[in-house]
């Protein structure tokens, strides 16, 4: 039996449960076992837990409609948010237009790897979320991002190995504000003028979601269809395979500097069409809606 994980809202406070056939069961409550109630928990000790949890999908268990619950990030608080600055080839050079540059180079070429900045972990959103707006920002642009799910502890690993420690997949929105990504008064060549947090880290920076869908069901998460639409209106259709550094090699690299651990979420980079490339960014209203094929479809309202 085919499901996903997520994490839902109860007066208790989040709760891990299962996706299958359009209804949530809550894993603890199934189980009897309180530690379930934790996704963060269940990968943890990912491989054990998935037999665990096939034996409960098998039994089909009741549930309720989805629709009848609020859906939370599928980690209400990851562990650390990492995410891959300029990985598609066709995004970087919209940006580099936008900036009056040159359009990159493949990084390949030039012997470099795969960079990684870090969004607040307080910054996750559920997929159906409202996003007040932050009314100190005046340029919030939107991106469409694949998101991997480490499963499995990892220190060193090789591209070859690097998908085994994968657990799932699920949908994210780097929201960035534009206008606050250099620091006004500091002189364009130093090395203090980017300003990461304020332009990537501001409350509801980051929807996730709407559930992982786990790798074991994903055929090839580098040939994945993604779009993103801002009212209706489609402004990124792309696809995975696009990357420049692929997720075998973004999980190589991260983890060639530091140790992966279960619940550490991965943005693997957006394609062309987000709003700063056409001068356009999101105002209070407007509804942003992603769907990556296998993954499902999230969807914020800015109010």
């Amino acid at each position: 039996m085919t499901f996903s994980i997520a994490s839902f809202a109860t007066p208790a406070g989040p709760r891990a449960a299962l996706i299958m056939n359009g209804q949530i069961i809550d894993i603890a409550l199934a189980t009897g076992q309180e530690a379930d109630a934790s996704v963060l928990a269940l990968l943890e000790n990912l491989d054990a837990n998935l037999v665990r949890l096939d034996k409960l999908a098998a039994s089909n268990p009741p549930g309720l409609s989805v629709d009848a619950v609020t859906l939370l990030p599928p980690i209400p608080l990851p562990p650390v948010l990492y995410c891959a600055g300029s990985n598609y080839a066709d995004h970087a050079a919209e940006m580099a237009k936008a900036a009056g540059r040159e359009p990159p180079k493949d990084p390949h070429d030039l012997g470099q790897r795969s960079w990684h900045f870090l969004k607040s972990s307080r910054s996750a959103i559920g997929p159906n979320a409202d996003i007040p707006f932050p009314p100190h920002i005046k340029k919030l642009d939107w991106e469409a991002e694949l998101g991997v799910v480490i499963g499995r502890t990892c220190r060193n690993v090789s591209e070859e190995q690097a998908l085994d420690y994968v657990a799932g997949y699920l949908i994210a929105n780097d929201l960035s504000a534009r206008d606050l990504s250099r620091r006004d008064g500091v002189p364009d060549n130093s090395i203090f003028r980017n300003d990461w947090i304020s332009h990537k880290s501001f409350d509801g920076a980051c929807p996730l979601g709407p559930w992982i869908t786990l790798a074991r069901d994903v055929p090839d998460p580098h040939n994945l269809k993604m779009r993103l639409d801002v009212n209706g209106d489609v402004k990124q259709d792309s696809n995975t395979g696009y990357m420049i550094f692929d997720i075998k090699e973004q999980i190589a690299d991260l983890s060639s500097r530091m140790t992966l651990y279960p619940g550490d979420i991965i943005l693997t980079g957006t394609p062309a069409g987000v709003g700063n490339g056409r001068g356009e960014y999101l105002k209070k209203g407007d509804v942003v809606t992603i769907e990556i094929e296998h993954l499902g479809k999230i969807r914020n309202h800015l109010i």
